[in-house]
């Protein structure tokens, strides 16, 4: 991805990029995807009914993912307070849908790779979380 880049060149950032921020909004991009695509995986398998719980959670993470990344990729009149809680939030999503994912990840590799994906979001969250100071 070319966020550090396209972030750099913002007016307001001047170059001075928070590189935990950037690292972060690669991978709650990436996890968004991840989490939409371990959904579909998921209502595609046999056993769907049991994976009702993990859809959700994968679902609603991608969905806080996406709305994290795109409030961390608007520099303009930046709102840091509400940036930090937003990344812990994602965090926090992310911990529960590795968790679930991780649960069905001997079954369905799908999982696996979702578990994976949520774990790397979340560290990089917490990091980027804890570099801003409202």
């Amino acid at each position: 991805m070319d966020v550090t880049r396209m972030i750099a060149t913002h007016p307001d950032v001047n170059g001075n990029v928070n590189a935990a921020l950037a690292r972060a909004l690669e991978e709650m991009a990436s996890c968004a995807l991840t989490c939409t695509v371990c959904a579909d995986a998921c209502l595609a398998e046999d056993m769907v009914a049991d994976l009702r719980q993990c859809i959700r959670l994968n679902l609603d993470c991608a969905d806080v993912c996406a709305a994290a990344a795109a409030l961390a990729g608007r520099r303009a009149g930046s709102n840091e307070a509400v940036l930090r809680l937003m990344l812990e939030t994602c965090a926090e999503a992310c911990r529960r849908c590795g968790e679930e994912c991780g649960r069905h990840a001997g079954h369905h590799e799908h999982c696996a790779v979702c578990s994976e994906a949520c774990r790397r979001c979340e560290a990089a969250c917490r990091e980027a979380a804890a570099s801003i100071t409202p």
